[in-house]
């Protein structure tokens, strides 16, 4: 009688992209089932960087480390309605950009409309939210 070959086990991740589409997931799980494997075990789970970074630790120094890292935690897990996550086509090809910090905003804003004044705005917007209360 031949004997049947050990089991062995594997981890399996979902990766960011597949599970924004929970008709994917489903697919993906029914064609493990479809194959003989066996989940022993599973979670959903939203990966912080530090929890990225140290499962990936192995690959820290070379080039596509912080993309990758940033990629395991992106907005289409973290926030699939956002617009980045809807119309996005790669975690570096996002198609759109923020500032990151007001100071960036600052120099960013700047680069883009030099004639456009900062101060001045922040006045005007001031002001119109500036209030009279009569105390009488």
């Amino acid at each position: 009688m031949p004997s049947r070959p050990l089991t062995q086990l594997t981890l399996a991740l979902l990766k960011p992209d597949l599970t924004a589409n929970s008709i994917k997931v489903t697919k993906v799980f029914t064609h493990i089932q479809q194959h003989d494997f066996k989940i022993v075990a599973q979670k959903k789970l939203q990966w912080s960087k530090s929890e990225a970074e140290a499962f990936y630790g192995e690959h820290h120094g070379k080039f596509f480390f912080e993309r990758l890292c940033g990629y395991m935690t992106s907005a289409r897990l973290n926030a699939p309605d956002s617009l980045r996550s809807l119309y996005g086509m790669t975690d570096t090809r996002n198609s759109f950009h923020g500032s990151d910090a007001v100071e960036s905003a600052r120099n960013e804003i700047r680069f883009f409309f030099p004639e456009f004044d900062l101060e001045q705005w922040k006045k005007e917007q001031r002001k119109a939210h500036t209030y009279i209360v009569d105390r009488n």
